[in-house]
C-alpha cells in the first residue's frame, strides 16, 4: 500500500552543536526542514517490504530559534551558501534499500531503515530507525538519527578565528506523517 507524505502535519528538523574556545557564547541553532515529499510502501502482511523515498529541497531549512532577523538572515545565508551548497546541490534524497520490521503490538512497528542518502553530491549507506504507527489510512514514523557533515565533504563553519565552530555531528529528529494514496 502506498502512502504520501503529508508535509503540512509533519515536522522534520536538523540541530547543530557550537563548539571551539567561544562556544557558550556561540549558537546552537535547529532549523526546520520546510519542504519535502516522498512517498512509503507498507502493508502490516508484508512489513519486511516497506520502503521509503524522501526528497527535500535544500533551501528550504529555516532557523527555528528566537533570535534577531539580522542572525538569522546570515545563519540561513551562509547554511544555504556556504554549508550544503544549495544553489550547487539542490536535492537531498534517501531511498530504502531495505527495511527489518519489528511489530510492537497492534498497528505499532520498529523500523530499521538501510538505505541511500544522498547529500552534498556525495552518497552514502544510512540506517534510520523509526517507530511507526498506522492509524486506518495514515501512517506516523517518528525518531532520530545523527550524520558527519564531513561524511558528506561538507567543510565545517568557523568563525572568529577558528575559537567559534559547528560540531561535524548534525542530529536530525522527525515526526512523519504520510495518508494513503489516492488510486
Amino acid at each position: 500500500m502506498r502512502y504520501d507524505i503529508d508535509r503540512s502535519s509533519s515536522k522534520f528538523a536538523v540541530h547543530a552543536f557550537a563548539t571551539g574556545m567561544f562556544s557558550a557564547l556561540g549558537h546552537s541553532p535547529t532549523f526546520a526542514i520546510r519542504k519535502f515529499e516522498g512517498e512509503v510502501e507498507f502493508s502490516p502482511d508484508a512489513p519486511e517490504a516497506s520502503s521509503l523515498r524522501l526528497r527535500v529541497e535544500a533551501d528550504s531549512l529555516e532557523v527555528m530559534d528566537d533570535i534577531k532577523s539580522k542572525d538569522r538572515q546570515e545563519i540561513e545565508t551562509t547554511m544555504n551558501q556556504s554549508v550544503i551548497e544549495a544553489d550547487k546541490y539542490p536535492a537531498i534524497t534517501f531511498e530504502t534499500l531495505s527495511a527489518s520490521v519489528e511489530p510492537l503490538g497492534a498497528s505499532r512497528y520498529r523500523a530499521s531503515l538501510n538505505g541511500n542518502l544522498a547529500l552534498h553530491g556525495v552518497t552514502r549507506p544510512t540506517v534510520i530507525l523509526v517507530l511507526v504507527t498506522q492509524m486506518g489510512d495514515m501512517l506516523r514514523a517518528g525518531g532520530e538519527f545523527s550524520l558527519l557533515q564531513t561524511d558528506f565533504g561538507i567543510t565545517l563553519v568557523s568563525v572568529a578565528g577558528g575559537t567559534l565552530k559547528v560540531k561535524d555531528e548534525l542530529k536530525f529528529a522527525f515526526d512523519i506523517v504520510a495518508r494513503k494514496a489516492e488510486v
